[in-house]
Order: structure tokens, then C-alpha cells, then sequence
């Protein structure tokens, strides 16, 4: 099947595995993860697991547990552990106690798998042909298995290998139908997530779509559950047929998700089954013989062979039990003991020829007749195979477990015409194995079983008594030589080992315990495969004195103890025990056992060795008992402390000194300050004393706790002691309030005082804070300490009050903050204004314009201040004595002729901003200035109003002193009654508030200053619709066809014509319907009219106010005549397409930047097509990669690739054809980039 998604990276990086424990005892699952942050859940048979008794979930960085307490058979399901998109899927085997069940079988394949030996037990049944390929899928899933010789299937490596799920909640599996049958696979998905349907298809192969072939044995369903919120979609194959078996897939999607499951059908013919004798089927062990040794295939069976029909040899006898009813309802680890006990010693191939059920066997071409399946004979009796070949003349030859058979006394080879025969003498369970025939390239095989008697025992176990350390035997004796048997201990097999032994002569079987131990009681039983033995076997101890015990010891550190004691019994091994946990011998401690003594030496013994020691002689329940006592002078330890002669403790925190003491026994410890002793009963201040140390505990250290400590320990052997002293430091006081000198838009300057009390550390630096005066919160402003006691804040908020405060800090840490500072805003002057200039001079006055600062600030604008200074003098006199909020002012009282300077000030409450001034100064007098029409761009051209309309056109201009306005219409004075005029210093307006036609005409404006003046024309044209055109008369009718012709109207509403619009109307309806718009000449034809009916038509004038209101129509109809039609081609002359080349867009001189891609374009037209050639300087462009060039429609383009100084110069387009030629050229510069 293809992948059509990428496999997800999983989000486990260790998955739990599949567990197999026994009931009552505990199961731990481990799974890691790629993160520590991820989410991990546990889930049982489906569900959520919580924490409880019988489940805890523990989960440390990447590691995450399951322990499941006291497992029953109740938790053998499956089990689940999902993180995130990743789920993995484990199962948990419960298995018996010990005793229970068979331990060369350690855990069974499914609980499904016990349904699978059943099958040919019940042949009625139509499913039972299924069981073998369940069988085959669990085999392949369970471990056991393969550790008998069995590689993972190829369903397993599916398994193993597949993607993890993510739509499907039930995925279809693999199943077996009996030809005929009927079979549903069934997939789910879960739609809680997903707000529409998802699709679903069915494929077979890899890419047949099912979907086009439901019918009669095929249909395909789908249903939803809304509880559950769960689309089941359902494949059902009706009476199946050979040719439905192959691997089938289900595909989900949903949006960007897909989901894909691959499954097999399998097909096989309703099988005859035959009762056949299971336990002479599989009685046998692959027991090597000449030839075979090694060889792979030497245990195979085909287990297909007994399901199929043949013939089988009469049997007198029935079996007694029914062995498939027998493996049908025990667990999967019973198998291997109910078929020992039936005699079926081939269990291997049971299951594996359960999984190679074999189809029909298609027609054979080189055989007649083929091999059957299977044979069975007694051993002794001689059995005949036979084949029939199709052509006599193909060489044949016969396999035994793939080795080629040679004919001798035992293999006799006959030939009968076409028949070809094998047979084989005096079988034996050698002869039991895989035989195959060959003929040319074709093969045919089948598989003999040998069946054997059952093996009696006839000489029963007898009770046995034995002591510890003795030879034990148990014996007895079969009815067969060299027979398989089994050895029981408690119902628990036995293999080779030194504690056990076996040994066979002929008949004769032993069971050899060299040295019988007291676990060796028991019952002991012995099996064959047909019946067994049992007895019981008791192993007693010898009795024991004790001759010397172990006595109590007393020693010092760095001396030697020895504990000894002396048992009756000699060579008796024992242990040692100190404190309950057992010695073993080290450099340090050695034990000794000579004879009837044992020894415990100490060598330099040390106070852990101090305890009570105890010996116990192996197999005995005598304990012997002594106590080591150890004594050792105090000590102090001080090397857990500083090396700093003194101790540093921050005031406010808990001091806790611990000194390690040493001493047995435990000395009595005294703890002073000067004279007076700590007392453990203290509150602050108090001494503690453990066993192994001594502390002395400040809880909240002050500065009074500053001084020298001494420490005495004393005990029966002798006294030490030690000085210790301590300094208590602590943070600063808070400094005093800052002070701000300085304030400025967005920043300030402040200053401040150390603190009184530095806290006996040096200050190391300080913290600056402020804030909002109406806020809370403090912000720190210096992420280095501030060594200075002067800083200067920034990027504060224009116009917010403030407040600062100041920490100290030193290596104990920060003060308390100090109090805050006096409230202050940073406000700053406004930007200069912009943009001054002299907006006009009289012989007295200066008038001046300027624009607002651009930036003005939170203190806002009060007003501005107006300066000038006489031209020679440095003295600025203030021109308002009072502020302005307008942007323009006029200075008055001037000297006349003098000249002055001028400069503008905004004004706010943080004071003056710089000042704008003129750079030259002006002189007071006043200057006549041209007058100057500024006609705007539309009236340029032809003004055009509808009539109706209002006129509002207004014309600026310039000039001074004040220009006279004069308007004239055609040469004449204005009808001021109907056109109003309004005039200032700057523009002139002329107003009509509804137009007519006579309104049209040529506007004269003259501006005039002085003897200077300035004209300027505006043409004006008021429009209205046209009227209908003169007249409309009909020229010809001819066939379908009528002309018509018509005059202009007389009226073309002072617009020109740009169309008509041609009506026709049936004169029996009079429904006129429009044939041509838009047109253009004052003839037209109008075909293909109806035959036999008559036309009337009208035409309608149009200009760019529209259609004329009225339309004029034809005096007469036009009919149209039913008579035959006769058509008179015209006749046309060729045109001549013919043109020389010529440019009809030439090229343009260029400059290009150096290194950026330049083009030169240009347009030429002619035909035939002129070919197109380029020339630098007169030289022609070939070949070159840093040309492009292009000829599309006429458009000839010449792209220079990232062109350099060096390409600049005239460049030449020429374009020829048989009928002349032509050129452009240009001239291109290169210039390089700054």
C-alpha cells in the first residue's frame, strides 16, 4: 500500500513493553518522553486511568511510571499511553503461580489463540476455516512463540511497522471466509473534533476504488451514532469467491487528515475434514537421521494437509479423547502440557502449520496426478507414494527434507507407465518428515507421519528418605527403550544441571541428586506419553551441638576484635549476621572457618563497628549471639566551617553552626559566650546536641550576638574543645530625600546625602526609582548601582508630575528606599515657529506670516512674540506688547525707507523657544508687484455646462497694490442681472446660479496694477440635448434590405452630433424596437427584415447630453415583398498590403546607472515583416550575452544587461524588407552610482 502521509515523529523516546506477571504480584510500565513539559496519560482496556491503590502514576522529568498493585486476571487487557498525537499500545499477561502452570511455555500468544487448534473439531461449522488465520496473526504478535523457532509473520512487521492511528477509533483486520461466505470489516472513527463528515473509501489492491463496484456481493454502508458521536462505516462481501482474497485498504479524510488501514482477506474452500488421529498427526520429534543433520525444513508440516480431503487409512479405534475440545478450552501456556500428555511431542509444527493453511492447488501441467497432502503409517509398515505424470519422458526425482533420495533397500523406486512410485520399507520415526517429487520445474510435496505406540511405565516411583548432603536416586522403568520422558519437581519440569542429573540404560530411567539439600523435599513424578509416576521425597538435617558460643566484646577504636565459636559438626558452613544484615568478608573484616571453629576478626575496628553480631550454621535454626561494644575519646571537627578567623551573619537571619562531634560514649557538650553558658532550653539563642554533632541556633541574629563562642565536649575518656567568633553586619539606612535642581522636558537632575549608618559594610553603590506621582509603583531606572550621589533621569513624560527615591546598597543588600522627593513636571519651551515670511511692506507698516511650532509640548502655546531691530543696531524691540495667537502680524509706526530685521518667539509656560528670523532684511517701502493671472488648468480649455446648471468659477491672481478686476463677454460688457461678479485682493468670482445658451461665449479677465495688466480669455459652452432630425426618408428596399437617409437636425444643442439611434416598428403592432445606436453617418441599412411584413421607422439625434427627446419618423412604410430574391455579388479589389519599413515610434536619448539593467524601445511598422538588426556606433550587435533583443507586434526592445560607463554611445535600429529600409537611433549614458 502507498504512504500518503510521512510517518509522524513519535513523541516517545522509550515506549513501555508488554509485560507478563504473575497473579497477585505487581506490573510497572516505564515510557520517557522527548520534553519534560509534555502531558501524559494512561489508559485501560479504552478508558482513563486515575491515581488510586490499585494504580499509581508517578512522573519525574522525562520518565513517567504505571504500577499496577496486585494484578488479577481482570487487568489482562490492553493497555495505552498517549502524549499529545503519539499513542502506544502494550498488553499485560497474567499468569498462574508456580505450580500452576508449564515454564518452558512463559506466556501464551493471545487469549484469542486457544480458538485456533479447534478448528478441525468441528467441521460443521461454516467459520471454522477462520481459526487458522487468527492463529496466524496472534502467533506472529507473541513472543514465546518465536523463542520455539518461529520468525514474526509478515501481519506482525504490519503491526509493528504501521503509523500511529489519527481518525480511526477501530481499525478493519485481516480475516478468512469459506468460499461462499459472508464477511464484514468494519472501521470507526470518532468525530468529536470534527465539525463535518469525514469520507471514507474502500480500495483493493492499490488503487481499485470499491466504490464503483458494489452490487450483489459487495455493499458498503455507513452510520452515526449520535451519543457517541462515533461514523461506523461497514464493507459486507456476500458469497465470497476465490478471487476476492488480496489486501484491501480503508482510507479517512477529513480537511488536511488522513488515516489509512491495510488488511488481508483470505478465501478458502469449505473443507471435508476427516477425524484424524491429532496425537499420531504430531507425534514426533524432528530427530536427526543421515543426511538431514541442520536442515531447516526437517520439522515442517503442512497443516493445511490434514484439512484437506484424502484418503486416510481405516483406524479400529477411535481416540478416547478429544484433543482439539481439550486445546479449545485450556490457556495458551497449557498447550505444550496436554500435548505431552497425548502424545503429541511435535508442538512447534502444530502452530506453525496453522499458519500456512494452503489454498487449492491450481491444475499441475507436468502432473497427471499430484502428491496428497498428507500420509500416515505404523511404524514397521511400509508406505507407497504415487504420482501420475503427464509426460513420461520429464526426469523425476524424490526429496526427503529437501535432500535428493537415492534408491537402495530401504527407498524402492517403480515405474507403471505414466506412474511413478516411491516406496519406503520398515518406517520409522526417522522416516517421518517432508517429501517432495520434482518433475521438470514443477513440484509436488506432502508430509508423512510415523505414528508410534504409546510408552507405558512399569515400574512405578517408590518414597524416598535422604539427609542433607547425601546421594539421592529416583528410579524407574518404561516399557520402551531410548523413550522421551519428563521429570517433575512439585509439577515444575526439570532440565540438566548440577543440582540434577539423569541417567538411562535400556529401559531403565534415574533421577541423581549428587548432594540432597532441604529444599530437595518434595514430589517428584515422571511422565511419558502414556501415564506417569509419582513420589515423594524427604530430606532431613543431621543434628548439631554447639561446643563453644560467642561472648560479648569491649574495644577501642584502631583495635583488633575477635568473635569465635565451635560447632559439632565439621565443615558445617554458616553465615554471619551484624544487626540482622549479613557479613561478608573484606580487608577490614575477615572470617574464618577451620574445622569444627568459625572466626570473626575485626582488624582496626572503628565505631561503626560497633553492634550485635550473630552466627547461624547453615540449614539449622541455632543462632548464635555477642555484642561488640566500641569506646573512643570526643573530638571536634571544625573543618565544616569557614576559613575566615571570623563568622559573618546577616542581622535579621537564623544562624545554625554544625559541628560534627565525635565520641563514645556519646560526650556531654557545653556551649558559652564569655562567661555565661547557651542553654538548649534558650529561645534566640540556644545549643542543640545530636548524636553526631552539636549546633548552636540564632534565630533572628541582632547585632548584640557579635562576639567570641566557645564550645567544650567531655566524656569518660577525655575532652576537647574550640573558639568561634562572630560579626553581625546588616543592610544600610535609608539615605536622606533626594533633591531635584534641574528640570527639563523629559529629564531632571538630582542629588542626595549617604545614609547615617552603613550597616558596617562599605556602600557599594545606589538604586535610583521614580514614579508617577499619582501611581504606586516604583520603576527602576539604573540596572548598574550608581557610584556617584548625583544622577540625571530621562525619557519622562512631558507634563506628568514625578517623584524620585534613592536605595543603598551594600554587600548585605538594599536599604529601605529613602524618603521621596519634592513633585516636580518636566515641562520644556516649544519648538521655533516655521515658516516665516513677509506677507506685504507698506511706507510705514511690514505684515508677516509664519506657521506654528512643530513641536509644541505638554505646557501647550500661549502666544507669540514679535521682534524687529533696526538695520545697524543690535537692541530688538518688542512689536506687541501684548501676545498674539494668530499666525500673522503687522508691524506699524515704521521709518520709512530704513530697513529692519525680524524674528518670531513662541511663548509658553516653560519660557521662550528659539527664535525663526528672516535672513535678509527688509525694507520699509512699499513695492509694486505685476499683476499675475493664475488661470486654473481647467479653464484652460473649453469650459462645458449643461443649460440648468449652475456657473461657479472662481480665478485667483496676484499683484500690488490692489489690481483692478475688468470682465468682458465677446468684446462687450457682462448683463450683470443674470451673471454675478465678486472680487478680492487675491481672486475674482464669477457667478450664474442657472445657465442658458445665450450664457456661451468668450469671458475676457483683465487684471490691472498701476499701468501694468493682465489678461486672460475663458471660453464657456452651455449644452443641451439636440432636436430631431429634418427629415428621414426611405431609399430602396430591396430582398430583406432597406436604406434610409435622413438630414441633420437644425438644432444640434450647441454640442456636436456624435450619433443617431435607428428604430424600427411592424406596422401591425407598432412596437418600435431599437436596430442600430451610436451610428455615425446619416444613411443606413437595415437587413434582414421579415418577409411580407411592413416597416415604419424613425431616427433619434444624439450629442453629449444624449438622445434628442423627439425622434422623426418615415412618411411611408416599407414592405417587404415575397417574390423571388436574386443576389448580384459585388466586386472587390485586393488591397495592397505592401509597405516599406518605417518607424512610427523612434528611440529616445537615454541615461542609465552602471549596474542596473537599462532598455531601449522603439515602434515600426511594414510588410512584409522587415527584418530587425541593432548597431553600437554604427556597428552591428551579434552574439553578445549582455544583449538581449526583442521583436513582439511591431515593438522592437534592446535590453543591455547591468551596462558600465563603457557601453555608453549611439545606439542604431534598422529595419529592412524587400521594399526599402529605415532607421532611428539614440544616444545612451552611463553614469555611475554615488
Amino acid at each position: 500500500m502507498p504512504e500518503p502521509l510521512k510517518k509522524p515523529v513519535s513523541a516517545f523516546t522509550k515506549k513501555p513493553k508488554a509485560l507478563e506477571v504473575t497473579a497477585g504480584s505487581l506490573a510497572e510500565f516505564v515510557a520517557e518522553v522527548g520534553k519534560a513539559d509534555a502531558k501524559v496519560k494512561w489508559q485501560k482496556d479504552g478508558k482513563d486511568i486515575q491515581a488510586s491503590d490499585k494504580h499509581r502514576i508517578t512522573s519525574e522529568g522525562v520518565q513517567h511510571k504505571l504500577v499496577v498493585n496486585n494484578v488479577t486476571k481482570d487487568d489482562e487487557v490492553g493497555y495505552a499511553v498517549i502524549s499529545g498525537t503519539s499513542k502506544v499500545k502494550f498488553e499485560l499477561k497474567i499468569k498462574e503461580e508456580d505450580g500452576k502452570g508449564s515454564p518452558e511455555v512463559p506466556a501464551a500468544p493471545t487469549p484469542a489463540a486457544p480458538a485456533a487448534p479447534a478448528a478441525p473439531a468441528t467441521p460443521a461449522a461454516p467459520a471454522a476455516p477462520a481459526a487458522p488465520a487468527e492463529q496466524k496473526e496472534n502467533v506472529a504478535a507473541s513472543s514465546p512463540v518465536w523463542s520455539q523457532g518461529e520468525g514474526p509473520t509478515e501481519e506482525g512487521e504490519k503491526l509493528d511497522n504501521s503509523k500511529q492511528s489519527t481518525l480511526f477509533t477501530e481499525q478493519p483486520h485481516s480475516g478468512t471466509v469459506t468460499v461462499g461466505g459472508d464477511i464484514t470489516f468494519v472501521a470507526k472513527v470518532e468525530t468529536k473534533d470534527l465539525l463535518r463528515k469525514p469520507n471514507a473509501k474502500w480500495f483493493k489492491g492499490k488503487w481499485m476504488d470499491l466504490a464503483s463496484k458494489a452490487g450483489k456481493h459487495l455493499q458498503l454502508k455507513e452510520s452515526f451514532d449520535r451519543l457517541s458521536r462515533t461514523h461506523t462505516f461497514e464493507m459486507q462481501i456476500i458469497k465470497a469467491k476465490e478471487n476476492y482474497a488480496g489486501n484491501y485498504r480503508c482510507e479517512v479524510t477529513w480537511k488536511d487528515k488522513f488515516d489509512s488501514c491495510s488488511f488481508d482477506l483470505e478465501v478458502i474452500e469449505a473443507p471435508e475434514v476427516q477425524q484424524i488421529d491429532i496425537r499420531a498427526a504430531f507425534k514426533r520429534r524432528a530427530a536427526p537421521v543421515s543426511g538431514t543433520d541442520g536442515q531447516e525444513d526437517a520439522g515442517e508440516l503442512d497443516f493445511s494437509g490434514l484439512l484437506k480431503h484424502r484418503e486416510v487409512k481405516d483406524e479400529n479405534t477411535e481416540p478416547d479423547v478429544d484433543v482439539w475440545e481439550l486445546l479449545k478450552g485450556a490457556q495458551p501456556h497449557e498447550y505444550e502440557k496436554i500435548a505431552f500428555e497425548h502424545g503429541i511431542t511435535d508442538l512447534r509444527g502444530l502452530l506453525r502449520r496453522l499458519k500456512k493453511i494452503k489454498r487449492e492447488e491450481k491444475k499441475s501441467a507436468a502432473f497427471a496426478k499430484v502428491l496428497e497432502p498428507g500420509y500416515q503409517v505404523e511404524r514397521g509398515d511400509k508406505i507407497r507414494f504415487v504420482v501420475d505424470l503427464a509426460d513420461p519422458t520429464v526426469d523425476l526425482k524424490w526429496y526427503r527434507n529437501g535432500q535428493e533420495i537415492r534408491p537402495g533397500p530401504k527407498y524402492i523406486f517403480e515405474h507403471k507407465g505414466t506412474l511413478r512410485m516411491l516406496t519406503i520399507k520398515n518406517c520409522t520415526k526417522a522416516d517421518d518428515a517432508a517429501y517432495q517429487v520434482s518433475a521438470g520445474d514443477e513440484k509436488s510435496t506432502t508430509e508423512l507421519f510415523v505414528k508410534e505406540p504409546p510408552i507405558l511405565i512399569t515400574r512405578e516411583l517408590e518414597d524416598t528418605d535422604g539427609l542433607v548432603g547425601e546421594r539421592v536416586e529416583l528410579e524407574c522403568e518404561v516399557s520402551e527403550e531410548n523413550a522421551h520422558l519428563k521429570w517433575y519437581k512439585n509439577g515444575v519440569e526439570l532440565g540438566v544441571s548440577s543440582k540434577y542429573r539423569f541417567r538411562t540404560e535400556g529401559t531403565k530411567h534415574w533421577l541423581i541428586i549428587p548432594e540432597a539439600a532441604k529444599t530437595d523435599t518434595g514430589s517428584y513424578s515422571v511422565k511419558t506419553a502414556g501415564g506417569q509416576s509419582t513420589a515423594a521425597l524427604k530430606v532431613e538435617m543431621t543434628p548439631l551441638k554447639i561446643l563453644q558460643g560467642l561472648t560479648d566484646q569491649v574495644a577501642k577504636v584502631g583495635q583488633q576484635a575477635v568473635l569465635q565459636c565451635e560447632m559439632s559438626l565439621a565443615n558445617l558452613p554458616g553465615k554471619w549476621y551484624k544487626n540482622g544484615q549479613v557479613i561478608y568478608p573484606t580487608d577490614h573484616v575477615k572470617i574464618s572457618h577451620r574445622g569444627r571453629i568459625h572466626k570473626l576478626v575485626v582488624e582496626k575496628a572503628a565505631l561503626d563497628d560497633d553492634g550485635a553480631y550473630t552466627f547461624v550454621p547453615e540449614g539449622y535454626t541455632v543462632n548464635l549471639g555477642a555484642k561488640l561494644r566500641m569506646i573512643d575519646p570526643p573530638k571536634l571537627y571544625l573543618e565544616s566551617l569557614t576559613k575566615s578567623p571570623e563568622i559573618v551573619v546577616v542581622a535579621g537571619s537564623k544562624l545554625r553552626l554544625d559541628i560534627p562531634v565525635s565520641g563514645e560514649p556519646m560526650p556531654r557538650i557545653i556551649w558559652m559566650k564569655g562567661d555565661k553558658a547557651i542553654l538548649e532550653s534558650g529561645n534566640r539563642v540556644r545549643a542543640e546536641s545530636f548524636p553526631d554533632h552539636t549546633s548552636m541556633v540564632i534565630d533572628v541574629a541582632e547585632k548584640d550576638d557579635s562576639g567570641v563562642y566557645k564550645i567544650v565536649v567531655q566524656n569518660e575518656a577525655g575532652e576537647d574543645s574550640a573558639i568561634l567568633k562572630i560579626k553581625v553586619v546588616d543592610v544600610p539606612d535609608p539615605p536622606p530625600a533626594p533633591i531635584v535642581t534641574e528640570v527639563g522636558g523629559d529629564w531632571c537632575s538630582m542629588m542626595w546625602n549617604p545614609p547615617d549608618y552603613d550597616g558596617n559594610s562599605p556602600i557599594l553603590g545606589y538604586i535610583i526609582e521614580r514614579k508617577k506621582k499619582q501611581s504606586s509603583r516604583w520603576m527602576r531606572l539604573n540596572f548598574d548601582l550608581c557610584k556617584e550621589m548625583t544622577f540625571e533621569p530621562k525619557n519622562m513624560i512631558e507634563g506628568i508630575p514625578y517623584e524620585v527615591q534613592v536605595i543603598a546598597v551594600n554587600a548585605i543588600g538594599m536599604s529601605r528606599p529613602s524618603d521621596p522627593s519634592k513633585a516636580f513636571v518636566p515641562l520644556a519651551p516649544t519648538s521655533e515657529p516655521t515658516l516665516l515670511a513677509s506677507d506685504g511692506v507698506t511706507d510705514t507698516s511690514v505684515s508677516l506670516k509664519w506657521r506654528p511650532p512643530e513641536r509644541i509640548g505638554a505646557a501647550g502655546l500661549d502666544g507669540y512674540l514679535i521682534e524687529y531691530c533696526l538695520e545697524g543696531k543690535d537692541e530688538w524691540i518688542v512689536a506687541n506688547p501684548e501676545l498674539t495667537d494668530k499666525t500673522k502680524y503687522t508691524i506699524n509706526g515704521l521709518p520709512t525707507g530704513e530697513k529692519i530685521h525680524v524674528r518670531v518667539k513662541a511663548v509658553n509656560a516653560a519660557g521662550e523657544s528659539p527664535p525663526i528670523s528672516i535672513a535678509q532684511s527688509i525694507l520699509v517701502k512699499e513695492v509694486v508687484e505685476p499683476p499675475k493671472i493664475r488661470l486654473p488648468r481647467q479653464l484652460r480649455q473649453t469650459y462645458i455646462r449643461k443649460v440648468g446648471e449652475s456657473l461657479n468659477l472662481m480665478i485667483p491672481f496676484q499683484g500690488k497694490p490692489r489690481p483692478k478686476v475688468n470682465w468682458t463677454k465677446d468684446g462687450g460688457p457682462l448683463d450683470l442681472s443674470t451673471i454675478s461678479i465678486r472680487n478680492t485682493e487675491t481672486d475674482t468670482v464669477i457667478f450664474v446660479r442657472k445657465t442658458e445658451r445665450y450664457h456661451s461665449g468668450n469671458y475676457e479677465l483683465t487684471v490691472q496694477v498701476e499701468k501694468l495688466e493682465d489678461k486672460a480669455t475663458i471660453v464657456i459652452q452651455i449644452v443641451e440635448k439636440p432636436g430631431a432630425p429634418f427629415t428621414v426618408q426611405i431609399v430602396e428596399v430591396w430582398d430583406t434590405n432597406v436604406e434610409l437617409a435622413w438630414t441633420p437636425p437644425k438644432d444640434n444643442g450647441n454640442a456636436a452630433i456624435t450619433g443617431y439611434t435607428i428604430q424600427k416598428a411592424d406596422k401591425k403592432t407598432m412596437d418600435w424596437y431599437t436596430v442600430v445606436d451610436h451610428y455615425h453617418r446619416t444613411n443606413c441599412f437595415i437587413p434582414d427584415l421579415i418577409v411580407g411584413n411592413e416597416y415604419y421607422f424613425r431616427v433619434f439625434a444624439e450629442n453629449m447630453c444624449g438622445l434628442s427627446d423627439e425622434a422623426t419618423k418615415t412618411k411611408n412604410c416599407a414592405l417587404i415583398q415575397k417574390q423571388g430574391l436574386s443576389l448580384k455579388s459585388p466586386e472587390y479589389n485586393d488591397f495592397d498590403f505592401n509597405e516599406t519599413p518605417k518607424f512610427t515610434h523612434p528611440l529616445i536619448n537615454t541615461i542609465a546607472v552602471s549596474g542596473y539593467n537599462a532598455t531601449l524601445n522603439c515602434s515600426v511598422r511594414g510588410f512584409p515583416k522587415p527584418i530587425i538588426t541593432w548597431m553600437k556606433n554604427r556597428m552591428v550587435i551579434e552574439n553578445n550575452p549582455r544583449y538581449r533583443m526583442f521583436a513582439n507586434q511591431g515593438v522592437c526592445t534592446l535590453e543591455i544587461r547591468k551596462p558600465s560607463p563603457y557601453d555608453g554611445g549611439l545606439y542604431t535600429c534598422k529595419a529592412i524588407n524587400p521594399l526599402g529600409e529605415d532607421e532611428v537611433e539614440c544616444k545612451m549614458e552611463v553614469k555611475v552610482a554615488q
